[in-house]
């Protein structure tokens, strides 16, 4: 048992908030979950309050939800914590780090400058141009920024009416001004999530397809298995996650007709297909990963 502070920052209730709360209460005899659209900032006082509670008086913070879903507030909850890290405490995974995960974009744009395989990939904020890119694709998912379990995401195939496709594209720009845009590749009914915690890979588990859906998420559907990955698959998830530098993650990687490609990098990583599909206690192995880093710091 250690007399370290840790506060969990997630949504009470919800199953991977609770067991990694169960996890530090475990470790340190102390449970704090904290609901972000509870905190407040005073800049007069320089206090980060969840009821009583002063997050800057804690020893950490790990984040495991930020928000239910990904939109630009989730951004301005991250930047609460950095007046937490500017104080001394430690938040896994920075906020800087999970800033620059949760918008689609960014993530994008550091596998991209990483040489990092992805499928074809076109962003723009023009109707006519999106229109081609569904002609040169042939099918292709229109993805938000932010968003997490393809909450969002909208297949538009070349072979539908012309009018259909325009009424499509003008409705998904609705919501999503600048248009991400990825050739729908022919995935083998499955994709992985490679689990790499302090940089270090844990293990792969698969999401299988049990339906028509498009897509392997759980909320489609699609259920966890486990996976033995290859060294090449290993090493590609490894240089994925390494420019992002988070304390825990996971990396979506599919191997497709051209050969793997990664999806993205998870901002918070999930704890179920760890369970399910690997057969690891992630949320045990996590804080075991924190108060570690926490003493070794004292």
């Amino acid at each position: 048992m250690t007399d370290l502070k840790i506060g969990v920052i997630g949504l009470p209730g919800k199953w991977s908030t609770e067991v990694l709360a169960d996890a530090v209460e475990a470790k340190t005899g102390s449970r704090l979950i904290i609901n972000m659209d509870q905190v407040v900032l005073d800049l007069t006082t320089n206090m980060l309050m969840f009821g009583e509670h002063n997050l800057c008086d804690l020893d950490g913070l790990i984040v495991k939800k930020i928000s239910a879903k990904y939109s630009p507030n989730t951004l301005d909850r991250l930047e609460l914590l950095r007046i937490a890290e500017n104080a001394g405490v430690r938040v896994f995974s920075s906020a800087l780090n999970i800033l620059r995960l949760v918008d689609r974009l960014s993530c994008t744009v550091t596998l991209q400058n990483n040489d990092i395989p992805m499928p074809p990939t076109r962003v723009t904020e023009d109707i006519d141009l999106a229109l081609a890119t569904i002609e040169e694709y042939g099918s292709a998912v229109f993805k938000p920024l932010y968003s997490t379990k393809a909450r969002g995401m909208l297949v538009i195939d070349s072979t539908s009416s012309k009018s259909d496709k325009l009424k499509a594209v003008e409705a998904f720009k609705d919501e999503n001004p600048m248009m991400y845009i990825q050739k729908k590749l022919s995935l083998p009914g499955q994709d992985l999530g490679m689990v790499f915690l302090g940089g270090k890979y844990l293990g792969t588990y698969a999401r299988v397809s049990q339906s028509a859906a498009w897509n392997t998420t759980i909320n489609s559907g699609g259920k966890y298995a486990s996976y033995d990955a290859s060294d090449e698959l290993i090493d590609l998830a490894y240089r994925a996650q390494k420019p992002f530098g988070m304390d825990f993650t996971t990396v979506d990687v599919a191997e497709s007709d051209m050969g793997p490609i990664v999806f993205e990098v998870s901002a918070f990583g999930g704890f179920r297909g760890v369970k399910e599909g690997v057969g690891l206690d992630a949320a045990s192995l996590y804080v075991d990963y924190v108060t570690q880093q926490l003493s070794a710091a004292n």
